[in-house]
């Protein structure tokens, strides 16, 4: 009799367990047909709804919630809150029903709200990892550090969990925080689990890292995949760039430029493009690039001192004082620096030696010359403490005067001459050789000039100290060697 019991028991709990399962399976089967319908026909939702709901499953947490959520997605606010309000009657703990009444809350733009029931529903199942990640969601943007709080008390939890490092990686690339961004992604974005999106946002990270290398092979990885991948080329041409490997970035650049689908360029893409054809002495294809690049964000006005330096490497002087000026032009008064100014003065200087005839005349020359010695004037007296001034203000009067017959940048060699023997530094002795050098050459052509037949002796011992001077600092100086030499 009693084994006879115990059989009849057995079979009532399998028939049960079967039971429910069967229950189960159809009420899910209902709530797919509700998502069906909701939109097409919602007097017929709402009726299957209400059938799902009757008798035994009254107080069903679970398909309460599964109801409200149909609704919710379909943008049904108030059904979703009502099927909300019946799960929490049926089970006032129940972290399900909490969920579903964050998730309503954030549909309506009450982060507030919808993060205290996320907590709530963390209080009542500490294991609730959709609170979790909905509480990281609802806070990534607002304030990061109660989301990545939020998401560390889950990964203490759930340490395996790769929808807790996805969502880590997200709000640490959001937040800039690109080397904890890299360590979330690398838990996961090179398994099988991942995205392509993934995989993507893993090497752009790596790239904001400035790990070339790495990002170099994610993005490589990503293009054995799909070859015609836009993001991929993109990185491949940046990191290639970036670790000076131009044979391969012009290939990658063509790849990205001519090759990729659905290419959505920017001024960085440009820019790079750029910096990436300037180093291979492209420049005027490069100025083309700089160009786009602030046709795409014209607020990016230093891409000006790019086209003015691909300009100044193919000695067209005119063009980059011209890009120059457009750059110096765009700032507010107050980063107009003189250190800004003094790139003017070099510009100006530049086209006033180069001896390409075809692109400048005499004429023009003097006149570059003479604006050079303008600008280093002016920076002389915004900075006396720095030599720079009067020392380009010197080459630029030696300049106007190839022959030393004026002496016009006598004065200013003088000067800065003064100026740093007073500091008794070795990191000036190359600018005091160039100082001596000019004042000993200017002195041992006095001494042969007849209108200064009187102070010739004087001349002759001015021109030696300086040529000794010379030799005090570097005593292999041949230049110097032979003008005292050549000295009676």
């Amino acid at each position: 009799m009693k084994r006879i019991q115990m059989f009849l028991a057995g079979a009532f709990i399998a028939v049960g367990s079967l039971y429910a399962q069967s229950s189960d399976a159809e009420w899910q089967a209902g709530v797919a047909k509700l998502k069906e319908i909701i939109q097409t026909n919602p007097a017929q939702a709402n009726e299957e709804a209400e059938q799902l709901i009757k008798g035994k499953n009254k107080k069903n947490v679970e398909l309460l919630v599964a109801i409200g959520e149909v609704y919710l997605k379909a943008g049904k606010l108030p059904e979703a809150q009502e099927y909300a309000a019946l799960a929490k009657k049926a089970n006032g703990k129940s972290a399900l029903a909490s969920v579903l009444e964050g998730d309503i809350a954030f549909e309506q733009k009450n982060a507030g709200l919808a993060s205290q029931k996320y907590e709530e529903a963390i209080y009542f199942d500490p294991h609730c990892t959709e609170a979790y990640l909905k509480y990281a969601d609802t806070y990534k943007s607002a304030n990061a550090d109660l989301a990545i709080e939020k998401l560390n008390q889950l990964k203490a939890q759930e340490p395996s969990n790769i929808a807790v490092d996805k969502k880590l990686a997200e709000i640490y690339y959001l937040k800039n925080d690109f080397s904890k961004a890299v360590e979330a992604y690398s838990n996961f974005a090179m398994g099988p689990t991942a995205t392509e999106e993934d995989l993507v946002k893993y090497a752009f990270a790596l790239f904001l890292n400035h790990d070339f290398e790495k990002s170099l092979e994610v993005a490589n990885m990503g293009l054995k995949k799909n070859a015609r991948h836009a993001a991929f080329n993109r990185l491949a041409m940046y990191n290639y760039t970036d670790l000076k490997r131009f044979d391969e970035a012009i290939k990658a650049a063509d790849a990205f430029f001519t090759q990729s689908d659905k290419a959505d360029y920017s001024y960085l893409d440009y820019m790079y493009y750029g910096h990436l054809l300037d180093a291979l002495k492209r420049y005027d294809e490069a100025v083309g690039q700089y160009e786009k690049a602030i046709q795409l964000d014209p607020t990016k006005t230093d891409l000006y001192k790019n086209i003015s330096t691909a300009y100044e490497q193919k000695n067209d002087y005119k063009k980059a004082i011209s890009a120059y000026q457009k750059y110096y032009s765009s700032l507010d008064k107050e980063h107009q620096t003189p250190d800004l100014q003094f790139q003017f003065g070099r510009l100006y200087y530049g086209a006033g030696t180069q001896t390409d005839s075809l692109t400048i005349n005499a004429e023009e020359r003097k006149q570059a010359l003479m604006a050079a010695d303008s600008v280093f004037h002016t920076i002389a007296e915004a900075a006396p403490e720095s030599y720079l001034g009067n020392f380009w203000r010197a080459r630029a009067n030696s300049a106007l005067d190839p022959e030393t017959t004026l002496g016009l940048a006598k004065p200013f060699y003088e000067e800065v001459a003064a100026l740093l023997e007073s500091k008794n530094d070795p990191h000036y002795n190359s600018a005091l050789i160039e100082c001596y050098s000019y004042l000993g050459y200017y002195y041992l052509l006095a001494i042969e000039n007849p209108a200064l037949k009187a102070e010739a002796m004087a001349n002759k011992e001015k021109s030696k100290e300086y040529w000794s001077k010379i030799l005090a600092i570097d005593s292999t100086n041949a230049t110097a060697k032979r003008a005292l030499d050549g000295i009676k």
